[in-house]
């Protein structure tokens, strides 16, 4: 199996700044995609940013230009700088890994695993 750890959650200011780190252990094969998601109260989880194998990334409207994902290959690791931060960016953020992982002696098999989330709250 694949555990998900995040961690950089927290308070901040409006205008302020903070980095999520997201990192993916167990007997991982490949990684396909990584993400990260959010959910404020009373909202469905929406999807922030995503980066793909190839280092593709995409952004919600919300935080283009603000926002950055990135990933360590190295150490099977995603990362998001939130940078000019606002009120509406608080939520629980999800960070989510896709890939493949080693299930048993010659089986392979996809996982999709998620993190516990982490709290991001921004003051005015």
């Amino acid at each position: 199996q694949v555990q998900v750890v995040e961690s950089g959650g927290g308070s901040v200011q409006a205008g302020g700044s903070l980095r999520l780190s997201c990192a993916a252990s167990g007997s991982i094969v490949s990684i396909t995609a990584m993400g990260w998601y959010r959910q404020a109260p009373g909202k469905q989880r929406e999807l922030v940013a995503s980066i793909s194998s190839g280092s593709t990334t995409n952004y919600v409207d919300s935080v283009k230009g603000r926002f950055t994902i990135s990933r360590d290959n190295a150490k099977n690791t995603v990362y998001l700088q939130m940078d000019s931060l606002k009120p509406e960016d608080t939520a629980v953020y999800y960070c989510n890994v896709r890939g493949l992982y080693s299930s048993g002696r010659y089986n392979l098999a996809d996982f999709d695993s998620w993190g516990q989330g982490t709290q991001v709250t921004v003051s005015s």
